[in-house]
This record gives C-alpha cells, sequence and structure tokens, in this order.
C-alpha cells in the first residue's frame, strides 16, 4: 500500500485531502509544517509527498531544498500543492525535484486523486 505524507497546515484542506486518500487506500501521514515533515520524512520515506509552500517554521521549498528529493531520495515523487503561481517558486521546486506543481484554487480534490493514482500507479 503506497503511503502518502501530506504537508498541509490549512486545516480544512487537510482534513479533505486526508479523508480523500484514506478512502483510497493509501496509507496517510501528515505534518503541519515542513520540520515535521522533513522530520516523518526522514524516519519512514513515503512514496509520495503533497507538499504545502507556506507553512509555518519551515516552507515547502525549504523542505525540498533539506530532503534533497532530487539526489538523496529520487524515488519520492513530490507535488507541490499551493496557493501560489509564482513563476520562480514554480521554477525552484521543479529544479528541487517536485514533479508537478498544482495551484491548490484550480485543482479539484478528482483532479488531484487521479494524479496521485497516476504517479503511484505500479510500473509496468
Amino acid at each position: 500500500m503506497p503511503k502518502v505524507l501530506l504537508v498541509e497546515d490549512n486545516p480544512a484542506v487537510w482534513k479533505i485531502y486526508h479523508t480523500l486518500l484514506l478512502r483510497e487506500g493509501y496509507q496517510v501521514d501528515c505534518a503541519g509544517d515542513g520540520e515535521a515533515a522533513l522530520e516523518k520524512a526522514r524516519q519512514d520515506p513515503p512514496d509520495l509527498v503533497l507538499l504545502d509552500l507556506r507553512m509555518p517554521k519551515l516552507d515547502g521549498l525549504g523542505f525540498l531544498r533539506a530532503y534533497d528529493v532530487k539526489h538523496q531520495h529520487p524515488q519520492v515523487k513530490v507535488v507541490v500543492f499551493s496557493n501560489s503561481e509564482n513563476p520562480d517558486e514554480v521554477r525552484e521546486a521543479t529544479e528541487l525535484g517536485a514533479v508537478r506543481y498544482m495551484v491548490k484554487y484550480t485543482a479539484t480534490p478528482k483532479t488531484m486523486l487521479a494524479l496521485i493514482r497516476e504517479l503511484l500507479a505500479p510500473a509496468g
């Protein structure tokens, strides 16, 4: 069963995606800030990280820099899920290893779930 680390500080968004992912049969771990996410990801690496950018303590870009998905954890897929459409943040997140950048207010739970299914589908 694939494991998803949901990194989100907004309780309403957290609840929607936590419930949705559990219903789909994913193992879900959650963190409300980048520091907690970093600790959880290092202790028990997930298959996919659904990552907000703007969070307390350590933001999403800081998490990507510290966890070094691109070089140290290339098997972990990271989907940035943020309200920011700043092209510099999109570029930096991608350069740091995010496989997709989704804007919260334009993505629906249905489209996010389809993307997660696609990214976590067994190869072959």
